[in-house]
């Protein structure tokens, strides 16, 4: 069996696997926020950062943003292993993507923990 370097999952179905979940994740994320502004009369700064100021929400909001990043990652790979077949293009995007996401998941870190 050949192993694919570029793929987050050990194989497809562990890919399909990790998509549905991130999926789940970001949609209880949404809700959650949905949830928040719907029964927050009035959102200040107080009260955004007091309800970011509880452990629980830092969590998963770093669950959140995780989910997003091997969410967009997946779903990148799949994109440009179906649609750009020069490999050196290919490889040459999936870098730029590649390292797109982890500063993006670096800043996610920085922000939520105000490292």
């Amino acid at each position: 069996m050949v192993n694919n370097a570029a793929t987050v999952g050990r194989s497809g179905v562990h890919d399909f696997i990790l998509l549905r979940a991130s999926a789940i994740v970001l949609a209880l994320y949404t809700l959650f926020l949905a949830g928040f502004f719907l029964i927050t009369p009035e959102v200040t700064y107080n009260v955004w950062h007091d309800l970011f100021s509880c452990i629980s929400v830092k969590i998963f909001t770093l669950l959140a943003i995780l989910a997003l990043v091997v969410h967009a990652w997946i779903g990148v790979w799949q994109v440009l292993s179906d649609y750009v077949k020069p490999a050196f293009l290919r490889g040459s995007l999936q870098f730029i993507f590649s390292i797109t996401l982890l500063v993006y998941l670096a800043a996610g870190f920085i922000i939520v923990w105000g490292v």
